[in-house]
């Protein structure tokens, strides 16, 4: 199971949301290519990295910070989600060394994109479901809509994505553990499955081991607050 950071962009800042609100945020580093760096050199394999103010405008707003963590480290994977509405976004993402792009409003609101966007680019492709109460969360979870995640994850069978990232947004940036039944139902999906949210000791990683045949987990505040190192969480996996 891999353990991914997240680095969240704003303001081209490093940041943590409390449950997606933008009004409830903490600065954690001026630099997102430091933040970067801290992950890697304590033996992240993959970064996960979200443009918040691109989820909200629709477009890219932090394409060079995102460029500039791709040059200094082009053996890591990348994925990068946040803004993202076009093929020819995802084509300038991957063009500057970006392994996977995340799409989550498009999703719901353009899912032939999706379809599209996987033949275009197979196996480069994560589909990103954010959750409020199982209904799917969409422009950077501004809106809930009245879909279930499950749902839209399935109708996406068959297209050649790399992943799906389930994200409880009632538990993201809480610390307050991680919501293992809808982890747990998210694997009859039909593709591997990234859980993310809630994630807050070396002990949630132990449940979502007992889980079985996670692709991964995105670690936020936790690591950002020191309550283990991703080292640690990657002895633990």
């Amino acid at each position: 199971m891999l353990i991914i950071p997240a680095i969240d962009m704003k303001n081209h800042q490093a940041v943590r949301l409390k449950q997606g609100r933008m009004d409830a945020v903490t600065v954690y580093a001026d630099s997102t290519l430091a933040m970067a760096q801290q992950w890697i050199e304590q033996g992240a394999k993959r970064l996960h990295l979200v443009d918040l103010n691109g989820a909200f405008e629709g477009k890219p707003v932090h394409f060079d910070d995102v460029t500039a963590i791709a040059k200094k480290f082009p053996h890591i994977p990348i994925e990068i989600g946040g803004g993202i509405r076009t093929l020819e976004t995802m084509q300038k993402y991957y063009d500057a060394g970006v392994s996977f792009c995340i799409l989550g409003t498009v999703a719901i609101k353009n899912p032939d994109l999706v379809f599209e966007a996987a033949h275009k680019f197979p196996g480069k492709i994560i589909l990103g479901l954010d959750a409020k109460n199982g209904l799917v969360a969409t422009e950077g979870w501004d809106e809930t809509s009245q879909t279930k995640a499950i749902d839209v994850a399935k109708r996406f069978s068959g297209c050649a994505i790399e992943s799906v990232i389930y994200t409880d947004i009632a538990k993201d940036g809480m610390l307050a553990g991680m919501n293992l039944e809808q982890i747990t139902a998210m694997k009859a999906c039909g593709f591997p499955v990234i859980a993310s949210g809630g994630l807050t000791s070396l002990d949630d990683i132990r449940a979502l081991n007992a889980i079985g045949d996670l692709h991964g987990v995105i670690a936020g505040k936790a690591i950002y607050e020191n309550r283990f190192s991703v080292t640690e969480a990657i002895d633990c996996a």
